[in-house]
């Protein structure tokens, strides 16, 4: 990009690349069958056409939007984007935060092969393990697919690699944040400054992130569970996919086909199917 080894120079670069106003929906909606598109063409995962076809989009409120400055996803994925009611500079932190690059990284996350698509089959199948349900089998199997198409090359140019990695680098971030606010060794406003000065968030998309992940909304280790979950099944991939003991499409269908469980119990599944 010609930034040479100057990676904050590079990724504001990348955040200056965004959609117009009013044209984050169409976005969402292009990035979304690129992942599908992708997953196909290398055989990866069963999507089923009734899951391709029914999800939809939900723009969020601007209240909404001070605690998710993101997206959520499912078989609804709420897209945060800049409203009326907000100050230019809000429109803005909006519209850098949610840019063409980073968003890349997180539709296929919320979406297919992410939450949606675990919606979708555990709404199917083991429902009988909901009750067992933890945020390291929920996150860390988005997390997980972060890491699977980064690898494949799904982002393909320099600008799309910043924006995966920009996100991994959140992710480190919540699981120092989360723990140290927890043991009473950052508060919510040392949190933001982390944020901001470490991560290279907004100022708006820092401190929505601190007030979801403190609101009370999620118990302590949830925000942890992306990375640590995400690592927990890639390293069943190393051991049963790379090793040959297992087809890489068997072993994302068995693990969405036997609901949602601790990562411990999945592998026992998984090393039963060999």
């Amino acid at each position: 990009m010609g930034y040479g080894d100057d990676w904050k120079a590079a990724l504001e670069a990348v955040k200056m690349l965004h959609v117009e106003p009013g044209e984050q929906p169409i976005l969402i909606r292009d990035l979304a069958q690129e992942a599908v598109d992708f997953l196909e063409k290398h055989d990866l995962v069963t999507i089923e056409k009734l899951c391709k076809e029914l999800w939809r989009i939900e723009m969020m409120s601007p209240q909404r939007q001070l605690i998710t400055p993101f997206f959520t996803g499912g078989e609804v994925i709420s897209v945060s984007y800049p409203v009326e009611e907000m100050t230019h500079e809000q429109k803005l932190m909006s519209m850098r935060g949610n840019n063409i690059h980073f968003s890349r990284a997180t539709v296929q996350h919320e979406l297919i092969p992410g939450h949606h698509l675990q919606g979708y089959m555990t709404s199917r199948y083991g429902t009988h393990r909901r009750p067992f349900s933890t945020p390291f089998w929920t996150e860390g199997w988005a997390l997980y697919w972060e890491f699977v198409l980064y690898d494949m090359g799904f982002p393909m140019t320099p600008e799309d690699r910043i924006g995966f990695l920009w996100w991994r680098m959140h992710r480190c971030a919540r699981v120092i944040f989360s723990f140290k606010f927890h043991l009473n060794q950052m508060s919510p406003e040392e949190a933001v400054k982390f944020l901001v000065e470490d991560i290279q968030h907004e100022q708006r998309t820092a401190e929505g992130e601190v007030r979801r992940s403190f609101g009370g909304m999620y118990p302590p280790l949830y925000q942890a569970a992306y990375l640590v979950g995400g690592w927990q099944i890639w390293d069943l991939r190393k051991e049963l996919v790379d090793s040959g003991k297992i087809q890489e499409k068997r072993f994302h269908d068995t693990i969405l086909r036997n609901g949602r469980i601790p990562i411990r119990m999945v592998g026992e599944i998984l090393r039963g199917e060999m």
